[in-house]
């Protein structure tokens, strides 16, 4: 047997329990079954997030990107984002050089989405509560630090539009797998050494790379 199909009988769920169905504009984001915690999961890549009405999780990997978990704690219904870059520039012109269209690789739109389909399904923008995490210097060749300015947006845009964060992982030169319940607002964050990680140093490089070689068509609304 091969390893391939080993990974994919773990990750098979036990009899008579379907997938759950998901909002469409999340059909693309991988889900499988999480044997450890018996429930579904959606494992967002840099660039994606993911919104749950139903108990699963949503789980990712962090280098110098960052994640904000946020749910209305009152109707159980939150997510998840992944962002790379901190802030789209009018005109759709990147901090990092490139000419590129609003996209959820960047924060503010990362945010303002997660935030839109939240209240869209009935949520209240008094009741959010946010965690974040991630943000770790692991690109230290680089003479830019891109989590610290991932980190500078994100408290500066938490703190501009008045909302409740009641706990943090930021910063240092970890990376870091992030697990989160929306149904519960419990979140598990694992540290990885920072000196046997390259593969996730270079993932991160090669996304930055793509960013500025293939920009994303296309403009986002935000309201």
């Amino acid at each position: 047997m091969d390893s391939s199909t080993t990974l994919r009988r773990l990750r098979a769920p036990p009899d008579n329990i379907p997938l759950p169905e998901t909002l469409p504009q999340f059909a693309h984001v991988n889900r499988y079954w999480d044997a450890q915690h018996k429930c579904f999961a959606a494992r967002l890549l840099p660039g994606e997030y993911y919104v749950s009405t139903t108990h699963e999780i949503i789980a990712t990997v962090l280098g110098s990107c960052v994640s904000a978990c946020i749910r209305d704690v009152r109707i159980g219904v939150g997510g998840m984002n992944h962002f790379m870059l901190p802030l789209d520039s009018s005109q759709g012109t990147s901090a990092w050089g490139a000419a590129v269209s609003a996209a959820t690789r960047y924060g503010n739109v990362a945010m303002e989405r997660l935030i839109n389909d939240i209240l869209k399904l009935g949520g209240r923008r008094e009741n959010l509560e946010l965690k974040l995490v991630g943000g770790g210097r692991v690109l230290a060749a680089m003479s830019t630090d891109i989590g610290a300015r991932n980190i500078d947006f994100v408290r500066q845009y938490v703190r501009e539009e008045g909302f409740n964060v009641v706990a943090e992982d930021l910063g240092d030169i970890y990376p870091r797998k992030v697990v989160y319940f929306p149904d519960s607002g419990k979140i598990r964050v694992k540290r990885f050494s920072a000196a046997n990680d390259q593969a996730l140093a270079d993932r991160e490089r090669n996304y930055l790379h793509e960013l500025d070689s293939a920009p994303i068509a296309g403009e986002v609304e935000l309201f």
